[in-house]
């Protein structure tokens, strides 16, 4: 099993502006949802795993507003063919078998040993970092030495 913890970019006012839709959800999002692009163009299948339904629902609509060019085919859980679209969005544990799991949820899920590559990320909030120092310890009892990628 391979962790990664994604550190958060810190904003940058050389670079072009974001768009309207990176501008309008929380940073971990926008980046889950990059991440689920590149994951699909290497056929990888991915399970975003979510706190709740609501946030299932907004990672869902904001891949759904990426540009024709760069569709990525998705599916909230139980929603879509039957073994679910190349990427599955879901508050509910996995029903399906993924290589690739994206976890937004603030716990290591119980059925974390399922996946071979698991993507967690570090708040960008000083107060929430704890939730990431805890998550890596788990890890790490695990018998996993999680690394860490500055996202971009």
């Amino acid at each position: 099993m391979q962790v990664q913890f994604y550190l958060p970019v810190a904003a940058d006012p050389a670079n072009a502006e974001p768009n309207a839709v990176q501008n309008a959800v929380p940073p971990m999002v926008w980046q889950a949802c990059l991440l689920c692009a590149g994951f699909y163009r290497n056929n990888q299948k991915v399970f975003v795993y979510c706190t709740n339904q609501q946030d299932a629902e907004q990672l869902d609509e904001v891949l759904w507003q990426f540009d024709a060019h760069s569709f990525v085919p998705h599916n909230l859980a139980g929603e879509g063919p039957a073994r679910g679209a190349p990427i599955e969005i879901s508050w509910l544990p996995p029903k399906n078998s993924r290589q690739v799991l994206i976890n937004l949820t603030s716990t290591v899920p119980v059925f974390v040993n399922r996946f071979s590559q698991i993507i967690e990320f570090v708040p960008q909030a000083e107060s929430d970092k704890d939730i990431a120092r805890q998550k890596y310890k788990h890890y790490r009892q695990l018998g996993v030495t999680p690394q860490t990628v500055q996202a971009s």
